[in-house]
């Protein structure tokens, strides 16, 4: 229309032009018109490039209007600029936070400083309304100003009035039969008010949750056996005032089905046999969509592990209305057997490519293997180096028999540069200063060194450990050590003193993909300080080891030689947040001669993980420990086990179970029994960040002394919520704990915590 309206200003014959003026212009520099016109000082021009100049401007967006003219052979551009937005304000905006409203303006090109544009304006306004209707306040308006300002600016203002929110008030299922209509509901993420929902939000409407509900109602009936299951109609209205919310959706559940036959056909490069071993859906079982899904991923699976990347398995199914019946063929089409071209290792700028690629179990140049691939994933999460471990495998363009596999990674900080006090229930405050780094110049190799003080130890130490000592994963490791131990200045422990001094060795070697068995051999001296108030016991090793004074009341030193040897499997996915698999530990010690001392002592400790849906698992925990003297030797009492608080029964105070003295306070034992069941989920807003876990448990442990009788009625319980958080500073915990069971004589610590780590 500018064009046809310009056609007349611009009827002339061609001229040579003698000069160019641009008139108009307040902020856009004239050479910025000149560079969009076809045409210069003693050029021809005519009327087609006069057409062509005013499209070029009005597609700058800079100008409302645009002329040109002839006078005497001079061309005269005439522009009238749009404004420059000088401010964007918004009132009344509540829901969102403002600075991001205005970033993702800027991103559609309305901000401050740039060329006002009322369709992007327009737009703006659209979008934010959008966002209301999908936060379900469905009553918002908004109302936009444009105030023109000096010097050819304008002000936008943003007027919101946002209106309560609309909520569901009920939720119909019509036309249910079968099941009860509270249970279908409890399927659905959507619901009415409740006492979480003002968190939650899923008492406001949502196109999105409503689809994955219908999808998770839908799949309730068919893994139930109901095939001819249909959602029939969905209606979502609104009240007047726009404040409550009704849907209801109309279903026909049909009839149950039931299996009768499976077979297979297609290219079976394995067995039949084995195929029906992978099945899930037998004859005469109710069907069931979720195992016919499950026993056609276990067999694309099963051919991956025989290179097959690409299978297609299909479950065809013959229904017979009249009886009820449905039978499956399931077509097998393995695809061509391909093979890993090469692997691709991304995101470690940190850790060497060797660090990773030590653990896969993929080849390149190999067969692809499914299961392999799976494995490198879990053993390169396990090192606890990454937050994230994602794996691709891409076909490799132009062939059909090699496929590249991309493994990509986000690194974690692994090193610790710490200064600082915190503050635990058990040790009070904690004073520490420590260097570690667990993935050392990007090597894999550990190293700590560590000054760590509290009102109960004091200890320097450093320790470095090589996982990859040789190439087929021996480990080995060093430690050096001088700890202060006094338990009575924060626990309700007997009184004794030790100061030790040591080094010890140790050796790790791979029995399996997930089995290691490890050996250590330790020298220490200890001094042992005992007091008026200590345990006869206590007293009666001093004497028994060379004490300072006759009474048992003073300073021995004890000088010792211990050797370990240890086996541990764990298969579980991850070291950091694992939700499924098992560890297993076993380790024990003997102190044998030259030393002064001489017993033996044995832990074993069996940890079961559950994966509960995506987000949740069940951690079971069972550990024991065992001790004896030998050669007419007894347990160093410092040796003892100890049982309560965090690492064993919560709620109880730190290792005040088991035996006392009297005085009450603990004596340890030879003897320790836990056990934890732990039901982990996801922190509330959180999203995807797996450092934050919140956990309810249940407690349960003790310690016996040698002489006593091991009665599992003298198991103490407790149960509550725990909190955990790996942060950048170290592992926070929290728990707050209830004892289900416990003795007059038991020492209660309801609420405890644990900041940073405790050497």
């Amino acid at each position: 229309m500018a064009l046809f309206a310009a056609a007349p200003a611009f009827a002339f014959d061609p001229f040579v032009v003698k000069d160019i003026r641009v008139e108009g212009i307040q902020r856009t520099e004239a050479g910025t018109v000149f560079s969009y016109l076809p045409v210069k000082v003693g050029d021809t021009f005519n009327e087609a490039q006069a057409a062509e100049a005013i499209r070029a401007l009005f597609a700058t967006g800079f100008f409302r209007d645009v002329k040109i003219e002839v006078e005497n052979q001079v061309l005269v551009v005439l522009v009238d600029e749009r404004p420059a937005i000088a401010q964007i304000d918004f009132v009344g905006i509540k829901e969102f936070d403002k600075d991001a409203l205005k970033k993702s303006l800027r991103e559609v090109g309305l901000a401050e400083s740039r060329i006002f544009d009322r369709a992007l304006l327009d737009r703006a306004e659209q979008e934010l309304k959008r966002q209301y209707l999908s936060r379900g306040k469905y009553s918002a308006t908004i109302t936009t100003t444009v105030t023109p300002l000096e010097r050819n600016r304008v002000s936008i203002n943003f007027n919101v009035d946002e209106g309560d929110v609309a909520r569901i008030r009920q939720i119909s299922i019509v036309g249910a039969k079968v099941f009860d209509e509270d249970d279908l509901l409890a399927r659905f993420q959507l619901t009415t008010p409740g006492w979480l929902t003002w968190y939650t939000k899923n008492d406001q409407y949502s196109r999105q949750k409503l689809s994955a509900d219908l999808e998770n109602l839908r799949s309730y009936y068919l893994d139930r056996g109901y095939l001819d299951f249909n959602i029939d109609s969905t209606q979502v209205s609104i009240t007047p005032d726009k404040k409550d919310i009704y849907i209801t959706v109309n279903i026909t559940e049909g009839e149950r089905y039931t299996v009768t036959g499976v077979r297979f056909t297609g290219d079976l490069i394995l067995p039949e046999s084995e195929y029906l071993g992978l099945t899930t859906v037998k004859p005469g079982d109710t069907f069931s969509r979720e195992r016919l899904t499950e026993t056609t991923k276990a067999i694309t699976d099963r051919l991956g592990n025989e290179g097959y990347a690409f299978a297609n398995v299909n479950a065809a199914p013959e229904v017979d209305k009249d009886k009820r019946e449905v039978s499956f063929t399931v077509f097998v089409d393995p695809g061509r057997r391909v093979y890993v071209r090469r692997i691709n290792v991304g995101g470690n700028t940190k850790t060497r490519d060797e660090v990773v690629r030590r653990e896969l179990r993929q080849m390149e140049g190999a067969w692809y293997d499914a299961a392999a691939i799976n494995r490198s994933r879990t053993r390169v999460d396990r090192l606890g180096f990454f937050d994230e471990v994602n794996v691709e495998t891409p076909p490799v363009p132009g062939t059909t028999d090699q496929v590249d596999v991309n493994m990509t990674v986000k690194e974690r900080a692994t090193g610790n540069l710490m200064l600082g006090a915190g503050f635990s229930s058990s040790e009070k405050v904690v004073l520490s200063a420590s260097i570690s780094q667990q993935n050392l110049f990007g090597s894999g190799n550990a190293m700590t060194l560590g000054l760590n003080t509290s009102s109960s130890s004091r200890t320097y130490a450093l320790s470095f450990t090589n996982p990859y000592y040789t190439v087929d994963g021996v480990s080995l490791g060093w430690d050096l050590y001088h700890r202060t131990y006094d338990p009575s200045e924060s626990y309700s422990v007997s009184p004794y003193k030790t100061v030790s001094t040591g080094a010890g060795l140790r050796l790790g070697y791979p029995i399996g993909e997930d089995d290691n068995i490890n050996f250590g051999l330790t020298v220490d001296r200890t001094k042992i300080t005992t007091y008026e108030e200590s345990p006869e016991q206590y007293k009666g090793f001093c004497i028994d080891y060379g004490c300072s004074s006759d009474d048992g009341i003073g300073n021995v030193t004890v000088n010792s030689l211990t050797a370990s040897a240890g086996w541990a499997r764990d298969s579980r996915d991850s070291y950091l947040y694992p939700r499924q698999g098992v560890y297993q530990r076993i380790h024990g010690e003997v102190a044998v001669p030259p030393g002064k001392l001489r017993y033996t002592k044995l832990n074993y400790q069996y940890q079961h993980w559950f994966p509960l849906g995506r987000d949740y698992a069940l951690m079971l925990n069972g550990e024991a420990g065992w001790a004896k003297g030998y050669g007419g030797k007894e347990v160093p009492f410092y040796k003892n086990f100890y049982a309560g608080g965090i690492g064993s029964v919560r709620g109880f105070e730190q290792s005040t179970l088991g035996p006392k003295d009297s005085e009450g306070d603990a004596l340890g034992g030879t003897r320790k029994l836990i056990g934890n069941a732990e039901f982990f989920f996801p922190m509330p807003g959180a999203g995807t960040d797996r450092s934050f876990r919140i956990s309810a448990f249940v407690d349960a442990g003790y310690v016996w002394g040698e002489d006593q009788k091991l009665k599992f009625g003298d198991l103490r319980y407790s149960t509550g919520l725990a909190f955990a958080w790996s942060s950048p500073i170290g592992p926070l915990k929290f728990s707050l704990g209830m004892p289900i069971k416990k003795d007059s004589g038991d020492d209660i610590q309801r609420f405890q915590f644990q900041l940073g780590s405790i050497f």
